[in-house]
């Protein structure tokens, strides 16, 4: 039967009811004028219309497949204006040419690098999860390359982008307040993004077996993260926490590091307090950040010559069928490996390893000496 229109007592709001083709609705309009109402009742029929003869792929618009992705735990990093610009187009009018004239328009006189981060890496991410969901087919979608040949040298000094020593890292992060640097310590023997240390739950840890659980990644795929025997206390501790958000890492303060439009969280103000401490000694240390954790584990794992496939599975570059269907079921050679990155002494000797758990809360003021 069609769609009709009518009002309920707790609701300013005219509803739809009725079902076509097997389809059945009950939903509000989320408007009070009835003509517009009367307008979005004759649309929603068409589309029920078309979804009942031609599937959910022909009415599905990237703004849904975007709030599926976010509701299932998606990342909204770099996700705004690639909403802007699809929002409302169907999963099965956009092609490899409408991603790639976005991206110039989006990102022009950009590195390869920039556009693949704040463009594709989001876009398709969220298209993998619609294929999930049978909204939209599978595609190898082309993302943009480095260009061949002979280039300049960067001359770039951005922290973050190159992996620096065990030792150096060591320095600066105990010079750091203990929340932050507990936080960079899990980033340099994990070699996890900071987005997915940022939602780390209780339930994805599981400190008797050495292991991590990621169900929600920056590529869409789960998988599973080998523990350094280096982090078993430091994990134990704060597992033990009763109060609060989820979050197992969180700030001085209590709450969980919030992720940032464009940013990659709340640790700018550790990282530039840590700066000013070792420079008051003259100690210059400028290139550490959340991300070089990353960097540092790829290389420290090269030089110990851990097999490529290992390390990849490690950093989630690699995911073979049973990493993606059993990952909370731990793997002895990716936490071989993850063991085998140096821990310097004066790490193992921060203060609040005595207790992580109750140095959380303890922060040293910006600039301050430790």
């Amino acid at each position: 039967m069609p769609l009709r229109l009518y009002k309920r007592k707790d609701s300013p709001n005219f509803w739809l009811s009725g079902t076509i083709r097997g389809l059945a609705v009950r939903e509000s309009t989320k408007t009070a004028d009835k003509s517009a109402a009367e307008t979005i009742r004759v649309l929603r029929e068409r589309e029920l219309l078309d979804e009942s003869i031609f599937g959910k792929q022909a009415v599905v618009t990237f703004k849904t497949a975007v709030d599926a992705y976010l509701v299932a735990g998606g990342s909204t990093r770099f996700m705004a204006p690639v909403v802007d610009a699809f929002g409302n187009k169907l999963l099965r009018d956009i092609h490899q040419n409408d991603l790639d004239l976005l991206s110039l328009r989006l990102y022009p006189d950009t590195a390869a690098v920039t556009r693949n981060r704040q463009l594709f890496t989001p876009f398709i991410a969220v298209w993998n999860h619609a294929a999930k969901n049978e909204w939209a087919e599978p595609r190898q979608w082309a993302r943009p390359r480095k260009q061949k040949g002979t280039r300049q040298r960067s001359t770039s000094t951005r922290s973050g982008t190159r992996p620096v020593s065990y030792e150096r890292a060591a320095e600066f992060v105990s010079n750091m307040s203990p929340a932050p640097a507990m936080v960079m310590t899990a980033l340099f023997y994990t070699g996890m993004r900071p987005v997915e240390l940022f939602t780390l739950e209780p339930s994805d840890v599981d400190v008797a077996r050495r292991w991590l659980t990621l169900e929600h990644t920056k590529t869409g795929e789960p998988r599973g993260v080998p523990m350094h025997e280096f982090l078993v206390p430091l994990f134990a501790s704060l597992l033990k926490r009763k109060k609060g958000p989820p979050q197992i890492f969180q700030n001085y303060r209590g709450t969980s590091y919030q992720l940032l439009e464009e940013r990659g969280g709340q640790l700018k103000g550790a990282i530039n307090g840590a700066r000013e401490r070792l420079g008051k000694r003259g100690i210059r240390i400028d290139d550490v950040s959340p991300y070089t954790g990353r960097h540092t584990v790829s290389t420290q794992l090269v030089l110990n010559e851990i097999h490529p496939h290992i390390k990849d599975q490690i950093l989630g570059h690699a995911v073979d069928s049973m990493s993606r269907h059993y990952t909370n079921v731990p793997q002895t050679p990716l936490i071989e490996a993850i063991n085998t990155l140096p821990v310097p002494t004066l790490w193992r000797a921060a203060e609040w390893w005595a207790d992580p758990l109750g140095y959380v809360g303890k922060h040293v003021k910006w600039g301050a000496g430790s």
